[in-house]
């Protein structure tokens, strides 16, 4: 009886990913995409330098090209708007990811939250709170802050050149 019962449960299960490699492999980019997004929507004002960070993080993290990071942007922002958790994607990056991967996307993170000129506690909430969740060490979630911020200073004075 146990043993239908559980048979019961995985059949409304969605069908895992792991099944398919390339699914998987779909799955692991919309999740951090997702995350990216999470930060930009964090700040209640929107700006077109954060839609960029995120964008050169996909194309970074990915090797995408422009169209196919706009299109997966686009797909992630419909899908943070729907999520009532971030726990499912922060499972599936923490399945697959090793903690330089990890590092690379919360300093990605931190790209998009200073990309707009300033930053907001509730972007530093949600930052904090997804490195927590990715199990990313103190020490090295804020060197990657420390990193994000001196290459953006370094932009902005060679955008001021």
């Amino acid at each position: 009886m146990l043993k239908s019962l559980k048979d019961l449960f995985d059949s409304l299960l969605p069908a895992t990913p792991q099944a398919d490699p390339r699914a998987a492999e779909h799955a692991l980019q919309l999740a951090t995409a997702v995350m990216l997004v999470e930060v930009m929507r964090a700040d209640a004002s929107f700006h077109a330098g954060e839609r960029e960070a995120v964008l050169a993080a996909l194309r970074d993290k990915f090797a995408l090209g422009g169209d196919e990071a706009q299109r997966l942007a686009e797909l992630a922002e419909t899908t943070a708007q729907q999520a009532t958790d971030l726990f499912a994607f922060t499972s599936r990056i923490n399945e697959r990811f090793e903690m330089p991967q990890k590092l690379l996307m919360i300093e990605h993170m931190w790209r998009v939250a200073y990309a707009d000129g300033h930053l907001a506690d509730h972007e530093r909430h949600v930052l904090w709170r997804i490195a927590d969740l990715l199990h990313v060490p103190q020490g090295a979630y804020v060197h990657a802050r420390m990193r994000a911020q001196a290459a953006t200073n370094e932009q902005g004075a060679r955008g001021q050149a």
